[in-house]
Formats: C-alpha cells, structure tokens, sequence
C-alpha cells in the first residue's frame, strides 16, 4: 500500500510531517510521500520522503506566467497529483498536465470523483488514479464505509481501461483500519489530508496509519 499525504494549504509544519513520514516509511518498509505546497518542495524532498507536487500545469515553456512547471517541480519532487476536487482541470488539461508530467519524469496520480471519472481519467495513462468523492473529503468518513461500491467500482472500471493503472482510496482516511478496509476493496494506496496535516500529532497518526501493513 502506498500512502500519499496531501497537506493542501493547511496551517502545518510541512517539514517536521515529511521528517516524520520519512522515519515511518523506513520503520514500517511502507511507501509513504508528503505532498506540500510548491514553495516547501525542497525542504521537504531534503529530509529524504517521498515528494509529490500538489499541482503541475498543462504547459510546458514560455509565455505561461503563474504556471507550475512540470520541469521545475522535478527537480524536487518524485510525482505529482492532478485534478484534485479543489484543483478540477478540464479532460484536455488532465491529459497535457500527464504529458509534461511524464516528460518530466514524475509518477503521476490523477483525481477523480466516481468509477466513470476514473474510467476516462484512466484512458488517458497515468501512474494512478484516486477516487475521492467530494463530499466526503475532510469529513473523516472514510469512503470505504460510507460507500464500498464506489472503490470495488472504481477497481474495476479503471481494470477495464488500463489494469497497469493502480487505484488509491481517497476522501475521509484517517486510521489503519481505514487503509486496510481500503485494500481490502482492491485500491493499492490511500491519499489523504486532514487525518495527519491537522492532527495534534502527525507521526503518531502516520504510525497508525500504516500499523496493520
């Protein structure tokens, strides 16, 4: 199982959670990556964890001011999330963001909200895709509960396109039961937020999550 920590714009020490994950991830012999904000890419890739940009746009040089390069972001970073709920590209800027992502060397984990989105984001290549439905996000509610059928169909729909493409659990993980009931239903990672960002204390909700693998 892989673990794909997203600290979004929250109010946390990005560095002291990627020195925490680093130190879980080599304990437990699981992967676990930090996702932070573009400015804290290096100093989280420097403690040695795993480094997914939140972001990196459909373009590649030029005249693209405000955009985050795909090319930039590899020089810090392992991988990349896209088309995450509160960042919705467009079918055609998944797929150009997945081109300069691959260019670029980084692994690539694409969002999505239901099986039919994963069916069409899978289509398109990426590494992996997440299936998060929005309402759920944040809440603690960890999709695996509140609807199985969404992951078991996610599993299968993106098995139909493209079985090279791993499927990840998003949308209210928090605990090791969550991962586990999530692997159980057939994904191959979880990306979750809140569950370590805004906890009281992020190794030991890391600990946790990966406590059964």
């Amino acid at each position: 199982m892989f673990v794909l920590v997203n600290l979004k714009a929250y109010d946390c020490d990005p560095v002291a959670i990627a020195r925490a994950a680093a130190d879980v991830a080599d304990d437990a012999g699981v992967r676990v990556a930090v996702a932070p904000q573009a400015t804290h890419l290096a100093p989280v890739a420097g403690t040695g964890v795993e480094t997914f940009a939140q972001h990196v746009s459909p373009t590649g040089h030029g005249s693209h001011t405000g955009s985050t390069l795909a090319a930039a972001v590899a020089e810090y970073a392992d991988g990349t999330l896209l088309n995450h709920s509160e960042r919705r590209l467009r079918l055609a800027d998944i797929d150009a963001a997945l081109d300069a992502a691959e260019e670029a060397g980084l692994e690539t984990v694409a969002c999505a909200n239901n099986p039919e989105q994963v069916a069409a984001v899978a289509a398109l290549g990426p590494d992996a895709v997440a299936v998060e439905p929005p309402e759920l996000i944040g809440t603690g509610t960890p999709v695996s509960a509140a609807d199985p059928d969404i992951v078991t169909g996610a599993v299968a729909a993106a098995g139909e396109v493209d079985d090279s493409v791993s499927v990840y659990c998003g949308a209210g993980i928090s605990t090791g039961e969550d991962v586990l009931a999530a692997r159980e239903l057939g994904s191959s990672g979880v990306l979750l937020a809140s569950g370590v960002a805004k906890a009281d204390d992020p190794r030991a909700a890391l600990e946790d999550l990966v406590s059964g693998l």
